[in-house]
Parts: C-alpha cells; structure tokens; sequence
C-alpha cells in the first residue's frame, strides 16, 4: 500500500455507501472497536480482548452484514490513536489487504466549552468523526503519521539509545561531583582513564580520607560509567561498520553526504536523517513542521504577536538543529546562511541573536532536505572530500 501523500487528508476518492470504516481504541489488555458500517441503522461498538485475530474477524463480520444489507463492500479503512502500541497493529492489518491509518493523537479537536468527559466510548465516537472527516478528503478534521517500516523503526533504534546513554554519562559525573564537593574535594576527574585509583588517594580538606559509603558509592558510579561509556563507544563502532559495509545504501549514502559538510559529525547525520530526511515530505513547509520550527502567531483584531516555536514536531530534529545553527556561525562563515544571520543580528542584541537563530536553524534544516535529495549544494558551503 502506498503512503500517505497528504497527512492532512485522504488523497482517495470517498464511497460511503461501499466504505466500511472502523476505529481502535487500543489500551493494554482490550481495546474498543467503533464502526460506521453501511446498510446498518445502528453504530456498532464492540469490545475485544488485545487481539489482532479477533479484530480481523470483527471487521470480516461487519462486512457480511453490509453485504446482508445490500452494500457491497470494496473497501476496509481502519484508523487507531497514536500511542504506546506504536504501528505494528497497521502494519499487520495492510499486510491482510486491509486499509490502515495511525491517527495523530494531538490533532484530534475537543471541545472546550465545558469540563470534557473522557470515556473509551466517548474517544471512540470523537475517533470516528475525525476519521470520517479525513477520508471524505476534508483539512482539518485530523492528520495520520507516516507508518514506518521496521527497518526504518529499528535503524533509529541507536541514534536514540546513544542520546539516552550521553544523558546517563552526564548524569553520572555531575553525581560524583556533587557528592565530592560537599566534602570540599574539587580536583577530581570521573572521566579519567585512572579515575579508580585517583579515588583512593583523594583527601578532603582536613586531610583525610574520604568517608567509607561515600567511597563505595563513587566506586560504584564510577563502574556504571565505564560501562555507559563502553556502550557508547560500541554503538558508534557498530554505525561506522554499517556505513562502511553498505556505503550505496539511500540512508547511507545521505548520512556521508550530509557528513561532509564542515560542522556535521557522523552522530548530527545520522540523527537527521534517521529522523527527518528520510521521510517522505511533501515539500520545505512540511519538513519545517515536522522538526517544530514554524511560529505560533496570535492574531485577533488588532492585536498582532507571536507566542514562539510551535513546538509540534520531532523534538530531537529541534533541538539537533538549533545546536547546529550556533555551530554553523563558526565553521561556515563565508556561506549565504551565515551572511544572512549575521544581517539581521548587527545590532548585537542578545534576544535578536536567540530569535534569530531559530530562523536559520529552520532555513539550514531546509537547505540541508534539498542537499540530500537533490544534491543543491547551499550557497558557500564548505564540503569535505567525498571518502
């Protein structure tokens, strides 16, 4: 089955009276299927155990009676909430020939004007009128997420394992030294290869030896370290192996690309790609979108003003691309982007620079889409040779 081409709203033609629509409500141990069967006077709800089996007979069964009704069906379209179950359920149900759809969780409109009840039969209603809405081809009503493939699920497996692993590390060395300087000790260093028998010769101020747990602890901590750090060393071994083996590979082959840009490492690469570039975008808007860094104007009357980054999109692509616009001011001086920047913040105000800088994180994020699926190289870019 093809992808999605517009999240936003169904790009096929909608036959009710031969469409026949379901909703999941998926929790742990049940989940709530609502369906808009045609022929049918009624809204059939139905709840079943966690099983995709059941689901499938479930849907095998409202068509029979569609087709009881005098509605032949010609086409299944199953729509479940984003959420801790991730996408293997749809993938399954496309895999049977069956039509299915992960519905955004945040794009779902609920009403305020009142306390809103929240029920799995009220969510399923809401569920069915965003999901109907959507396939009739109307904006608005809801937006579905990308389904990727499990390859492409497990490939950002270690780009995220490793930003997990970074934040122990830190974690763990800001612990040692705060537990060091409540003894008034300051000139140690965790990160040391030696840092074990270092410990053993630290002395505080007074002149003795550090208290007994508090040494045992730090000795502890100091071996989670050792091995946070030997994870962190496997994980990029392992990427560089893959890069190696199967350099002619798509996402490969933009992870090197991308790579010899002067200012992008290997981890900002992969991140970028394993999490945006990839992706089937429709166009610079969406990619924008998707890493978060589009405005959030409030405009009502008169009164004209801007609340910040919408925040919406993938977090790690934004906060990855706002680190790699401060880093581009230095090792891409003479490029248009960083002439641009620079433009704009001659004033040398400190707010102009921080606005600014998302600003150029976003058009970098767009010139960098466009390098690695049409190979325009933005303008004054230094590149490092091709390995």
């Amino acid at each position: 089955m093809s992808e999605v081409s517009d999240v936003r709203k169904s790009d096929r033609p909608f036959d009710q009276p031969r469409t026949l629509g379901a909703v999941v409500e998926l929790s742990q141990t049940s989940w709530l299927v609502g369906g808009m069967v045609p022929g049918l006077q009624r809204s059939p709800l139905k709840k079943l155990r966690a099983d995709k089996e059941a689901l499938f007979r479930l849907l095998e069964r409202w068509r029979d009676e569609a087709l009881g009704a005098g509605h032949e069906i010609t086409r299944i379209a199953v729509a479940c909430e984003s959420g801790r179950d991730g996408f293997w359920l749809v993938r399954w149900l496309r895999a049977q020939g069956i039509e299915a759809y992960v519905i955004h969780a945040a794009s779902v409109a609920v009403s305020r004007e009142h306390r809103r009840a929240k029920t799995d039969r009220l969510d399923t209603a809401l569920l069915k009128r965003a999901f109907l809405g959507w396939l009739r081809g109307e904006i608005g009503h809801c937006s579905m997420v990308m389904i990727p493939s499990r390859e492409e699920e497990d490939a950002k497996r270690p780009s995220r394992e490793r930003e997990t692993l970074m934040k122990e590390r830190t974690r763990l060395i800001n612990a040692m030294k705060g537990d060091l300087a409540r003894l008034g000790v300051r000139n140690f260093n965790p990160k040391l290869r030696r840092a074990r028998e270092k410990l053993d010769e630290l002395r505080t101020p007074e002149g003795t030896a550090l208290p007994p747990n508090t040494r045992a602890k730090l000795t502890r901590d100091l071996e989670r370290l050792h091995l946070v750090v030997a994870q962190i060393k496997a994980i990029e071994a392992a990427r560089l192996e893959r890069l190696e083996a199967s350099p002619e590979v798509k996402p490969h082959a933009m992870i090197l690309l991308l790579a010899r840009v002067v200012g992008v490492g290997i981890e900002t690469a992969d991140m970028l790609v394993r999490e945006v570039l990839s992706r089937p975008l429709r166009d610079r808007r969406a990619v924008a979108r998707y890493a978060g860094l589009t405005g959030a104007p409030d405009e009502s009357g008169s009164k004209r003003r801007e609340k910040g980054l919408a925040k919406a999109g993938n977090a790690r692509v934004r906060r990855g691309m706002i680190q790699l616009a401060w880093r581009l001011l230095r090792f891409q001086k003479d490029s248009a982007l960083v002439q641009w920047y620079q433009e704009r913040t001659s004033d040398g105000r400190g707010d102009t620079r921080k606005t600014m800088i998302v600003a150029l994180a976003r058009k970098l994020l767009i010139a960098l889409w466009r390098l690695v699926t049409t190979g325009e190289v933005p303008e004054g870019f230094i590149l490092r040779p091709a390995l």
